[in-house]
């Protein structure tokens, strides 16, 4: 799948675009476990700006609460290190999805929480979207969801892989490198904090 410069500084700004879905809630440190209880989630949103906001993630097979620090048009303003984790933006794998903006029904996937933080912490992550490769689709490993992260580009967003669901970070990066799934850069900063379900 070819992937053009145009259609790269397309999505990067389009991911400033989409935080309804909370895609690229990006800003400064989250608010505590205390203070997410009144937060409502990203999804119900309707008008910028969406701030301190909640969405479902996936962390290691199980659901937990991803709270984002500022609203939605906000630039990250602080250094950001070259070597971010990633946040995953998959095909929803439940119904209903964590996140549904118009034709863009997604989930998230990022890494296992930190114990010593007994699963609280704050982090900045770098967003990427999940595509089936080529190979992926042509062999049918890799199952996935059409999605229009903005109207005219319509991307194949991986669902599951040999029959597994992408709800951790360690199938998701396997089939990266078996060839199944190619990542997609969206450029984008996501500053919050992710929390054990309540």
């Amino acid at each position: 799948m070819i992937m053009t410069r145009q259609f790269q500084s397309t999505v990067r700004l389009l991911v400033a675009a989409i935080a309804v879905a909370g895609l690229v809630l990006i800003g400064v440190a989250a608010a505590g476990p205390a203070q997410a209880a009144g937060l409502r989630n990203c999804t119900e949103l309707s008008s910028s700006p969406r701030s301190g906001c909640w969405e479902d993630v996936w962390v290691g097979g199980a659901e937990h609460r991803f709270v984002f620090a500022t609203g939605c048009c906000t630039q990250f303003k602080g250094h950001v290190p070259d070597d971010l984790d990633a946040f995953y933006v998959i095909a929803a794998q439940d119904d209903p999805p964590q996140s549904l903006n118009a034709s863009f029904r997604h989930d998230h996937v990022v890494r296992d929480t930190a114990p010593q933080n007994h699963g609280d912490y704050s982090t900045r992550l770098h967003g990427f979207f999940v595509l089936c490769s080529e190979s992926g689709i042509a062999s049918g490993a890799c199952v996935f969801e059409m999605n229009s992260p903005q109207p005219g580009f319509t991307l194949p967003f991986a669902k599951s892989v040999n029959g597994q669901a992408l709800t951790s970070v360690e199938p998701l990066e396997a089939a990266v490198g078996a060839g199944l799934i190619t990542l997609f850069d969206t450029g984008a900063v996501i500053v919050g904090s992710i929390q054990q379900n309540q």
